[in-house]
């Protein structure tokens, strides 16, 4: 990529880092989007021996880059946003995404369909982890921090993206655990 059409890109980018979610950090701060992405990254790279027939490479790059939409949006957590709120993410984001340069900007708009038709393992497996990492990330903040509709929402939440797979079944089923613990503090 042309070194100015890049910092541009990483420019846009950039705002993932001051968008916050709305989960907080154990430190008691505010979760970024970006760090959530990193996250989400870091879990399929250390995952990926369990997945021997999936792109691991394509899911890293799924993970990398699929919450660039909240540069224009900012973070509506996933049980406030409404379709409404969807569809002007989606298509500020492609608005974005049809400026980049060839090849990026063929392959971000493929990876952004493959990802929306969660039909592939890789989808799959970005999907949930994207679910999982969220409720990891609540159970290790404070108590405190979550809304009512959490308590009974981080014990299920993303089960249903998990279950395509034995392993990621496995692994929401420890955060799960983690969550029951976390809720006998209450």
């Amino acid at each position: 990529m042309e070194p100015r059409a890049l910092l541009d890109a990483l420019h846009v980018a950039e705002r993932l880092k001051d968008a916050t979610r709305h989960c907080y950090t154990s430190g008691g701060r505010h979760e970024s989007v970006a760090e959530h992405s990193w996250r989400i990254t870091l879990m399929a790279y250390f995952i990926r021996d369990e997945f021997p027939e999936a792109d691991m490479d394509k899911v890293l790059r799924m993970c990398l880059i699929h919450d660039l939409g909240e540069c224009f949006t900012g973070d509506i957590p996933s049980f406030d946003k409404t379709q409404s709120d969807e569809e002007r993410e989606e298509r500020l984001l492609y608005a974005w995404v049809d400026t980049l340069p060839e090849p990026y900007r063929t392959e971000m708009h493929a990876l952004y369909d493959e990802m929306a038709a969660r039909e592939t393992v890789e989808a799959k497996i970005y999907k949930a982890l994207d679910n999982m990492e969220a409720v990891i990330q609540h159970n290790e903040s404070d108590l405190s921090t979550w809304t009512e509709n959490e308590y009974t929402l981080n014990l299920t939440y993303g089960e249903d993206k998990a279950a395509f797979s034995p392993y990621l079944t496995a692994l929401r089923k420890a955060v799960r655990e983690d969550t029951e613990r976390k809720l006998e503090q209450a």
